[in-house]
């Protein structure tokens, strides 16, 4: 028979399907010494890093006799609530404690990671069974590890790990579920993990990207204010890179999905400006980037990408988004009508630059500083690379650094 133990949210032991937990408060220093050893179970632990860890704040004139105490009375609960030693049993050889976890033992993070080690196996191969073994181990994710012990400076980096391994398989299963266009499940998935993990902005912008691609426009801005108020509120996060593109996506949503009659396509589908170059979202200059790189032919060198990274010398007095209007009105007045350019983040932007003759590459950063110096408004450190397109990824790349 299988002993089961959950330590992903609230700390449970399991046992021919009845929890052996209900006296559990009455031992609480003693059940905190039991997840300590199920933390680092086999492995050898001296008495001194035990009491550093868990007692470092009592006082005791004999800690090693104190620890010898607690660990017989934790002894005395376990042969309590199982039925034989096989499970858990605690050893001491040549002045080392060892919790040894018999196979009958299941703990929810082992079996965590061996669905995700499963997944991982099978995901470029059988897209099905990944998403079976991927689901299960997010389902055991109940919350952070050993959640009650909040303030445990011991648990700290056990606790992100696991976090980072949540994470990390929940957006592979999202990645599955995006390939079939599944987006109510990725909806249903990224709800229940914001209530495990409320404040993880990834899941946020998860969903709301979702709920836009299946038309629920007023439900995605609707989540976009409550994420804001949240992390204003608890972690005095007001804006982020990644909210200011979630929110470009809802608004370009909101004006581009409404109802539409075939009279009014052509309207709706033409841009309206047509001087200068395109500001897109990250994503949609992916898309850009690649549908032109496969309509090229071999041999062609005359289309380029760039990367301009731009931050202010000061940017204690410096704000993010007076660095971004800049660099806007820069590359509007730069760039020409068919060149393309994102965001990519706070600092960096991405150009895509087709059909640039001989010598074109060089007017062009010119053109970039001799605009930053009339529109300079701010002091940037500012540097540009160039690249060829090419379909083999050879790289021949310039660049270029100006300061105003």
């Amino acid at each position: 028979m299988k002993l089961y133990i959950n330590t992903l949210g609230d700390f449970d032991m399991i046992f021919n399907n009845e929890s052996l937990m209900q006296d559990a408060s009455r031992s609480y220093r003693l059940f905190k010494l039991l997840q300590y050893f199920l933390t680092f179970k086999n492995k050898k632990l001296l008495p001194e890093t035990i009491i550093e860890n868990l007692w470092q704040d009592q006082d005791s004139q004999d800690p090693k006799n104190m620890i010898r105490g607690q660990i017989f009375r934790l002894r005395q609960i376990l042969k309590k609530m199982l039925p034989d030693e096989k499970y858990l049993n605690i050893t001491f050889n040549n002045g080392y404690y060892t919790l040894e976890v018999s196979d009958d033992v299941v703990l929810d993070i082992d079996l965590m990671e061996r669905y995700v080690s499963e997944g991982d196996i099978v995901v470029s191969t059988d897209t099905s069974e990944a998403i079976k073994a991927y689901s299960k181990a997010v389902d055991l994710y109940r919350g952070g590890y050993l959640s009650e012990n909040q303030y445990e400076i011991w648990l700290v980096p056990v606790r992100n790990y696991y976090k980072r391994v949540y994470i990390k398989t929940l957006e592979r299963l999202v990645t599955l579920y995006q390939q079939f266009d599944s987006n109510e499940e990725i909806v249903l998935l990224c709800e229940k993990a914001i209530t495990i993990e409320p404040y993880e902005e990834k899941i946020h912008i998860l969903l709301i990207e979702s709920l836009l691609k299946l038309g629920r426009i007023k439900n995605a801005y609707s989540h976009f204010e409550f994420m804001q108020v949240a992390f204003e509120k608890e972690m005095g996060i007001t804006t982020t890179s990644g909210m200011r593109e979630i929110q470009r996506k809802i608004h370009n949503y909101s004006i581009e999905k409404g109802e539409v009659e075939i009279q009014q396509l052509s309207t709706k589908l033409d841009e309206k400006d047509k001087k200068g170059p395109l500001l897109c979202e990250s994503e949609y200059f992916k898309l850009l980037y690649n549908s032109h790189k496969r309509r090229r032919a071999d041999g062609e060198e005359n289309d380029y990408i760039a990367l301009i990274n731009f931050k202010p010398y000061d940017e204690r007095e410096t704000s993010t988004e007076g660095s971004i209007r800049l660099m806007t009105r820069i590359l509007d007045t730069t760039l020409r009508r068919g060149d393309v350019y994102t965001f990519w983040n706070d600092s960096q932007i991405l150009l895509l630059l087709p059909e640039v003759k001989d010598g074109g590459i060089n007017q062009i950063e010119n053109r970039i500083k001799k605009n930053y110096e009339k529109l300079k408004e701010i002091d940037l450190r500012l540097t540009c690379s160039f690249e060829t397109v090419q379909n083999d990824s050879k790289l021949n790349i310039k660049d270029q650094t100006a300061r105003g």
